[in-house]
């Protein structure tokens, strides 16, 4: 019930209500949770642990502290959410195959590339990283502003000073409400590169001329990417695109012309384990014919290795159809999707992120001069009063003995500002030497010198430049492509498009097999021709099907009731004279029914056919399919579905009879090739579907088998027709069940 006696109760359109919280969500996980800033790279989560360590001085000289005990500063202090979201994200920064430039040294079990977790933060300790001291260098003079932390107990920096830039170096990745960023990491020298480039060259308005400076991405766990320069280059100008990156791996000789090839770089966030797990699947599934076995030799560097099936397999072949079928060869995409300066997220490209850093940089290193200045000044006014102490030191003495109120003497007296006199009265007395004053006046030229050259920087934007372009090239060498952080990873290669398609059936050795096909649908194969098949036994309820003679070369083609058509390479096939495997582990067929299984040849014209009468011929190149999941060839509607499936080997006639026991014959010209579709009408029905159709040659005449015995009509100009005409009754001794065998 309703309190009669409220007064507040406001009626609001419960549609209004939720669009309101729900803009209001999805601004906080846009603007503080997923999307990083341009300026220092980071997102809230990561700004506030990394502060959290500065505070507790974790820098690069100092001693490991528990990462609980930073877990538990960031929660209580800064970031009151789950300890494990803060946990997480501690590892991954401190993680070598995760960050180009790792920001956290961990000291513990901070997981593994093969995807294993890290050690519970209780056994684990960190400390800053050099290159993390450098995103808050000058953090405590007055370079970026501090706001109240969420119980206004304390207070954090909205930003941090950054003095590389870290989204690009470092890269992103974050989901927020309706946009993603996923920016990959480069290499901080080609940065650096192209930050002096455009402090040199203002009017720069192309991405084109910064990419002679950034390659591309360069990811912490090496690898070759395969693009050409122009798609890399178009990526980068929109800030949207994608990187196909593959493993790198080297062959390694033995005697007799024998090698093994080992990988010993794997594409950027594929988790190891997962990767070799795939590849021992593929070769189970006898998926990767060229391949012997596979094993891991990995310590804490790479090395997969790979033995292939034979010494005459080529290895980049071998590694060709890897590439295809596995994650050695991934693509990275590149979505610059980022909080722009005036805290508005969206789609930067490299040109504008570069400016957008330097702009930053230019604030930063202006509020520092001026702090510097600042802080010059205060020091300049305490050296001048200690300079009127030491020249009036006995006046100096005698204010202090006798008068009452000595420091408003002195400022009377002196002309001095009060923060001058209590500096004098605070004066030690074993200060009062000739060579502190000497000192004094050294300390004061020094302070005079480099505040006149501060104040330069402040006036002439040049030389502002030209400090933040030295700050660059000192950041260069130490960071810089002859270190072995810096020096680049990730290397570029093009590979051209005809390299992409391998025939791996060359590499099989060709075999007579016969292969077996249950109602069921189990399938398995046999060596040899001629096989004598009466020995061979099925589960419970199941019987023969289909047994069809090939090669293990070859590829079969496997039609259903759906009108899809499927490729299996026969090498594929469970070997044996046991029941085989289940066809619907080797393609996605469901429960359809399967309608033929026939060895593929080349530009062979095959006959499909619905039970609703329609059909079309289809040349067999067009029915092979890539996937699992088969290709869609003949259109089925209703209840209907494809029943026939036959290849046209020889004849010029077709035969088709219908469940009403109506027969007609017509040439097979008549017929449509098709890539695909319903086709058109062979017969016309009304309370009636198609039975049964034949292919025949007109000089040899109609066939049929009653029996055991075969039939032959050499007559058949009584049923010869247009095609989709009703047709008449067969002719005598025609199978009452409309078959023609």
């Amino acid at each position: 019930m309703i309190d009669k006696k409220a007064t507040n109760i406001e009626s609001v359109d419960f549609g209004d209500a939720i669009s309101e919280r729900y803009l209001s969500y999805a601004l906080s996980t846009i603007m503080s949770r997923s999307l990083p800033d341009v300026r220092d790279g980071l997102k809230p989560v990561h700004r506030r642990l990394l502060y959290a360590m500065l505070k507790l001085r974790l820098d690069p000289t100092s001693g490991y502290k528990k990462c609980a005990r930073v877990v538990g500063d960031v929660i209580g202090k800064y970031h009151p959410h789950g300890d494990t979201a803060i946990y997480d994200t501690l590892v991954r920064l401190a993680q070598n195959f995760s960050l180009r430039y790792p920001l956290i040294d961990g000291q513990g079990n901070f997981g593994s590339i093969d995807g294993d977790n890290a050690a519970a933060m209780r056994y684990t300790e960190s400390r800053m990283t050099e290159i993390c001291t450098m995103l808050m260098e000058d953090i405590d003079k007055d370079t970026v502003n501090f706001r109240p932390t969420y119980d206004d107990s304390d207070t954090e920096p909205e930003l941090m000073p950054a003095a590389f830039p870290n989204l690009l170096a470092n890269g992103s990745e974050g989901i927020a409400v309706g946009m993603a960023t996923s920016i990959p990491p480069h290499n901080l020298h080609e940065l650096c590169d192209a930050l002096i480039y455009l402090i040199d060259n203002s009017g720069v308005n192309k991405t084109e001329e910064i990419m002679k400076f950034i390659k591309g991405p360069d990811f912490p766990t090496g690898g070759i990417i395969i693009d050409s320069p122009d798609i890399i280059i178009q990526a980068y100008k929109t800030g949207r695109g994608s990187f196909r990156v593959r493993a790198r791996w080297e062959r390694e000789n033995f005697s007799h012309g024998l090698y093994q090839i080992v990988i010993k770089e794997i594409p950027y966030q594929t988790q190891k384990s997962k990767l070799i797990e795939h590849i021992a699947n593929l070769l189970r599934d006898k998926k990767l014919p060229l391949i012997g076995n596979i094993r891991d030799e990995s310590t804490e560097e790479i090395r997969i290795v790979i033995e292939p099936k034979g010494r005459n397999c080529l290895p980049e072949i071998v590694m060709e159809s890897l590439f295809r079928q596995t994650a050695l060869e991934s693509r990275i995409h590149l979505n610059m999707n980022v909080l722009a300066s005036d805290k508005a997220p969206r789609v930067m490209n490299l040109l504008e992120v570069l400016k957008e850093f330097l702009s930053y940089r230019q604030i930063i290193v202006t509020r520092r001069t001026k702090f510097e200045i600042k802080r010059i000044e205060e020091r300049l006014e305490i050296l001048a009063a200690l300079k009127i102490a030491y020249l009036n030191i006995d006046e100096v003495i005698r204010i202090i003995r006798e008068e009452d109120h000595p420091k408003q003497e002195m400022m009377a007296q002196f002309k001095i500002t009060d923060t001058q006199a209590e500096a004098i009265l605070n004066i030690k007395l074993r200060s009062l030497r000739k060579l502190e004053e000497e000192q004094i006046n050294s300390e004061h030229d020094e302070l005079q010198k480099k505040h006149e050259g501060y104040s330069q920087v402040l006036d002439d934007p040049k030389k502002l430049w030209q400090l933040i372009k030295n700050e660059l090239k000192i950041l260069q060498k130490r960071f810089g492509l002859n270190t072995s952080l810096g020096a680049r990873k990730t290397t570029f290669e093009q590979i051209e498009g005809a390299a992409q398609v391998v025939d791996i059936s060359a590499f099989i050795e060709k075999e007579p097999i016969t292969i077996i096909c249950s109602k069921m649908g189990w399938i398995r194969s046999m060596k040899g021709h001629n096989l004598d098949l009466s020995h061979i036994k099925y589960k419970e309820g199941d019987e023969e099907q289909f047994n069809i003679e090939t090669y293990t070369t070859d590829n079969i083609i496997i039609s259903a009731a759906n009108g899809k058509f499927f490729t299996i390479l026969a090498d594929n096939i469970a070997k044996g004279k046991g029941s085989g495997e289940s066809i619907k582990l080797m393609i996605e067929i469901e429960n359809n029914e399967i309608v033929n299984i026939i060895p593929y040849k080349s530009r062979q014209k095959i006959l499909v056919a619905a039970s609703n009468g329609k059909g079309f011929i289809v040349n067999s190149d067009d029915v092979i399919a890539g996937t699992k999941g088969g290709k869609q060839i003949m259109q089925i509607t209703g209840d209907h579905k494809c029943i026939m499936c036959k290849p046209l080997d020889k004849g010029d006639m077709v035969a088709v009879i219908g469940t009403n026991r109506k027969l007609v014959v017509f040439a097979i010209e008549e017929i449509p090739e098709l890539k695909r579709g319903q086709g058109v009408a062979l017969q016309k029905y009304r309370d009636a579907e198609l039975s049964d159709l034949k292919v025949f040659n007109s000089g040899e005449g109609l066939s049929w088998t009653l029996g055991n015995k075969t039939r032959l009509k050499t007559q058949i100009m009584s049923w010869r027709a247009k095609r989709g005409s009703i047709g008449k009754m067969p002719p005598t001794g025609f199978p009452k069940d409309n078959k023609f065998s």
